[in-house]
């Protein structure tokens, strides 16, 4: 039997990644499909001591680039090592909300940090374990922000950048999905929320055959 898939999502804050992550695990589950559902950054004891610095800890005002850098290359480093790894070799269906693409997009092409050190960096975090596919779901500036102020929480030190910040997040995600669209599939994250998620199940099931035979819809 085929190798269940790594999934991983992407986009801006407000694009409804996380939205979706959710609404593929559900699906998963009602077909009898095993999965983990994990985040970046987080996922582990360690790599969510490392979130609660770089999002929320009140002396993160300063945090340079390149630490920036090198605590989401230390979380994912955890993350695939403790969580991922292992559950792929289980035979389990592994659905990440951000992987490296985050880390080559927030902080090469927003924080324009040198694209060969992060390429490097992600490289030996990730240590050969790469997503099988990718879904970068993109959104207007205009969008994400209503959609971030509809949430009514207290944004995090990510989601208070500029506009000029995530305008080069999304160039950056676009720019990625043209080099790679044998891994990376762009979405229009503005339609309705069933509406992706039925596209995203059919692109998941033209591409592995494991879970078309799954299929329950």
């Amino acid at each position: 039997m085929p190798r269940l898939p790594f999934i991983t999502f992407e986009g801006t804050e407000g694009s409804g990644k996380s939205t979706q992550t959710d609404r593929l695990a559900r699906h998963l589950q009602r077909c009898g499909v095993p999965y983990i559902l994990t985040h970046e950054p987080g996922g582990t004891s360690i790599g969510e001591s490392i979130r609660e610095l770089l999002q929320f800890a009140p002396h993160n005002s300063n945090m340079t680039p390149e630490t920036e850098l090198l605590l989401f290359g230390a979380s994912r480093s955890q993350l695939v090592r403790e969580v991922i790894k292992p559950a792929l070799e289980r035979g389990v269906c592994v659905i990440a909300d951000r992987f490296f693409d985050s880390t080559t997009v927030y902080q090469g092409a927003a924080r324009k940090l040198d694209g060969e050190i992060i390429q490097r960096l992600n490289a030996f975090a990730v240590s050969g374990c790469l997503p099988d596919i990718t879904f970068v779901l993109d959104v207007d500036g205009a969008t994400a922000e209503s959609r971030m102020q509809r949430e009514r929480r207290k944004a995090d030190r990510m989601e208070q950048q500029p506009a000029e910040f995530y305008q080069r997040v999304r160039n950056g995600y676009r720019e990625l999905a043209a080099h790679e669209p044998e891994r990376i599939v762009l979405i229009d994250g503005a339609r309705d929320g069933e509406e992706i998620e039925t596209e995203i199940w059919k692109e998941l099931c033209s591409r592995f055959s494991v879970l078309a035979k799954t299929s329950n819809t």
